[in-house]
């Protein structure tokens, strides 16, 4: 007997405006399988399972749920036809306990203690049954990102889900977190949940899925199954050319130290210590890779040295001591020192969204007097430089005179590591290389690292993403509370030893 999809997308289309996100978009899923869904930025994965998920509806096509038509105009209708869906930035309440968020919008009615008597039983047996155990009275501020995702999970499960949609569901987690989560996903699948995977990580996908389907451009151009396939051969579906995925670069030749941190000493608002007391060095023509899940004083490290934040110890450029507080110890006092930096967050911090590209191209150099018309700026020169820029970086659509928030995420970085690597600093700061990018535009961006490496620039790096850190650095320290738990030649070392560091396991031998 045949058995018919678990999810089943006939024709679906969806544009926004001039903007086509999905065109005649097919695909069928079956029952039991995770489901690799792969794409560059701007492919249209997004906008297709919001529409499974009833955030969008589509302009055309129709939707099958265990072989039967299905309307879903909005999320309920989505939870009442078996389909769960786990965000990458979570939906928790984070002063509720986790039985409370649980709970919350499926309740029995007014009165939440059998609410919350019920869903302690159902979720003492979910925990049990696919090894998802976690106290029911925690509240989510007091959980690490991992178990924050076990209650996105439990939630779905709570509400009966069939089908779970998972979107970069590996995106903060440690190598070790990532490994339980996917343990857990394969206990689903035994159990005969159909689970739907949104990643960037190819190796995750040849690791984890049965099937994969890949987009381009809004529209499908391949589902093939995973056995039958390749990271090179998926790559060049996603992107339409053969795409380099390992770093190509020599080793390093290391100069003289450049920069120099001394007992770096960062407190925030509230009077909690988030960097204690580390030291690090960085020389001329390395990489120094900066390890570590999101939160622990990397964000604030690269805040001080860029001159965004106050902080205690010393910090020296080629032998000259900056200011950590006070006068000389901002952003362009720091420029004019040597220090580039590429933030983490390009939206917040590297680019002001409205603004054009050109405009954005000479943010924080706009006082330099090559940009100088006697007392007003040279825009026609900045206009010129803005276009050449984006043809030499290969920023698309190259067109000046867009507005930052109209390219995609990988064009918009292009756009500020542009503006930073084009200054020919002593020292590159760089956050998130490529947080959101697609793997196009992540090769680009390493290379252009790796050039000014090669030109005896010193470059900090900070990553989530332990395989690029690995990929990138030629030295790798791991941040873990504040401290830097130790430090590592790239190639003496591996995902799992940087992983039990990233997790406070001094030394990261268990």
């Amino acid at each position: 007997m045949n058995t018919a999809p678990a999810i089943e997308l006939r024709g679906i289309s969806k544009s926004f405006g001039p903007v086509q996100a999905n065109k005649d978009i097919s695909i069928s899923v079956q029952p039991g399988t995770i489901h690799g869904i792969i794409g560059e930025n701007g492919a249209g994965k997004s906008t297709l399972m919001s529409i499974l998920y009833g955030f969008y509806k589509a302009d055309k096509g129709d939707i099958y749920i265990q072989g039967h038509k299905t309307l879903i105009p909005d999320s309920q209708a989505a939870i009442a036809a078996g389909i769960g869906m786990v965000f990458q930035h979570f939906k928790l309440v984070e002063n509720f306990t986790v039985l409370e968020n649980i709970i919350l919008g499926a309740e029995d009615g007014p009165l939440l203690r059998s609410s919350l008597g019920k869903a302690r039983k159902e979720l003492a047996s979910l925990a049990k049954e696919y090894e998802l155990n976690i106290d029911p009275d925690a509240l989510i501020e007091n959980l690490s990102v991992g178990h924050q995702q076990r209650v996105e999970i439990l939630k779905a499960l709570y509400r009966q889900a069939d089908i779970l949609i998972l979107d970069e569901p590996t995106g903060v987690l440690t190598p070790a977190e990532a490994d339980q989560l996917f343990r857990i996903l394969d206990r689903l699948r035994s159990e005969g949940k159909t689970i739907i995977l949104i990643t960037h990580k190819l190796r995750e996908i040849m690791e984890y899925t049965d099937t994969v389907s890949v987009m381009r451009r809004g529209e499908m151009t391949a589902t093939v199954k995973t056995a039958e396939t390749s990271p090179a051969g998926l790559a060049e579906l996603m992107v339409g050319r053969k795409v380099l995925l390992r770093v190509d670069k020599t080793p390093a030749q290391p100069g003289e130290v450049i920069l120099d941190v001394q007992d770096l000493r960062v407190v925030d608002e509230k009077g909690v210590e988030r960097v204690k007391g580390i030291s690090l060095q960085v020389r001329a023509g390395e990489i120094l890779g900066i390890a570590g899940v999101a939160g622990n004083g990397q964000s604030e490290l690269l805040e001080v040295l860029g001159g965004y934040a106050d902080a205690t110890g010393r910090i020296t450029i080629n032998g000259t001591e900056l200011p950590l507080s006070g006068p000389g110890s901002d952003g362009g006092a720091r420029r004019m020192a040597g220090i580039s930096h590429v933030p983490e967050d390009r939206q917040r911090e590297g680019l002001i969204m409205d603004f054009a590209a050109w405009e954005n191209s000479v943010f924080g150099y706009h006082h330099d007097k090559k940009y100088q018309s006697g007392l007003l700026m040279d825009n026609k020169g900045i206009l010129a430089h803005a276009a050449d820029q984006m043809q030499r970086f290969d920023v698309r659509p190259p067109d000046p005179h867009l507005a930052a928030k109209n390219f995609s995420g990988g064009n918009q970085q292009k756009i500020v590591v542009a503006r930073e690597i084009e200054r020919n600093p002593d020292v590159l700061l760089i956050g998130q290389p490529t947080r959101g990018v697609d793997i196009g535009a992540i090769e680009f961006i390493h290379q252009q690292i790796v050039q000014l490496r090669d030109q005896g620039k010193a470059i900090l790096l900070v990553s989530v993403e332990l395989e690029e850190i690995l990929s990138l650095a030629d030295r790798v320290a791991v941040m873990f509370d504040g401290k830097i738990m130790g430090e590592r030649l790239a190639e003496t070392t591996d995902e799992k030893e940087l992983g039990l560091m990233m997790a406070g396991v001094s030394g990261g031998r268990s």
